[in-house]
């Protein structure tokens, strides 16, 4: 029996591990990153943190309507939406480029 069947070296271990420093490093970059949207021609602005979390909240006066709080919540919720939607696009638009699009179980 001449080895480990299935082809595993050393340089497979190595490409591996190495593979898994670079995820490490580039999901702390991406949680330190922040993703902005803006809703409403820009009267709502949502600042949200790699991690998801919400990390700010602009309102512009002028949108806020006492007689019409349904469409300033719309707003936000919509301007939330899209900050985490823009996060959640980045990370997997950088894991990509990190497994060079290997469907891998993580």
């Amino acid at each position: 029996m001449g080895g480990m069947g299935g082809g595993f070296n050393m340089n497979m271990i190595k490409q591996a591990q190495k593979m898994q420093q670079d995820m490490q490093k580039m999901q702390e970059e991406l949680e330190n990153k922040e993703y902005t949207a803006q809703a409403g021609g820009g009267v709502v602005s949502a600042t949200v943190s790699g991690k998801h979390e919400l990390k700010s909240l602009a309102i512009d006066p002028e949108a806020v309507d006492p007689e019409d709080v349904e469409m300033l919540q719309d707003l936000i919720v919509a301007a939330v939406n899209e900050a985490m939607r823009t996060a959640s696009s980045d990370a997997a638009a950088s894991m990509g480029q990190l497994t060079g699009g290997l469907n891998l179980p993580f």
